[in-house]
């Protein structure tokens, strides 16, 4: 997902075959085995996808410090570089502007009206951004 001025303008996601067939948290995202089995690895993907970070004042993530840690954790271990943009969290940016139960992205989103497929990576993605342009739009600072 790729934000410029105030709207979405790339949006990008693949499966990847991971390093080991045994993952965690399938009851969470539905992802098995069968499904990344004949997906391409993070180190050949990662060109293609490396052109949505290039310029970029930051990069926004729900929980970001843990989605950053997994990001740099893959261009390391395919010996590629990471994106060197800062990292903004969506949790954090949810919690100082509104007031919330929860700063969870399905809570988040509910309060807000944006369309969620919860744990449905391209559509966390999407509403990370939409959370964003819906705090400048309000007034609060994201930078």
């Amino acid at each position: 997902m790729r934000v410029e001025g105030d709207r979405i303008t790339r949006t990008e996601s693949r499966l990847l075959r991971p390093p080991r067939r045994e993952f965690v948290f399938t009851h969470i995202h539905g992802i098995e085995w069968e499904h990344v089995q004949q997906e391409r690895p993070f180190g050949e993907v990662w060109p293609e996808l490396a052109p949505l970070f290039e310029g970029v004042d930051f990069v926004a993530a729900h929980n970001a410090s843990v989605d950053r840690g997994v990001l740099d954790a893959c261009c390391a271990a395919a010996g590629l570089a990471a994106p060197t943009a800062r990292s903004v969290c969506t949790v954090e940016r949810a919690r100082r502007a509104w007031v919330l139960p929860s700063a969870r992205l399905n809570v988040v989103c509910e309060h807000l009206g944006i369309p969620l497929k919860h744990h449905d990576a391209a559509s966390d993605a999407q509403a990370c951004a939409r959370i964003i342009l819906r705090a400048r739009e309000e007034g609060h600072a994201v930078d």
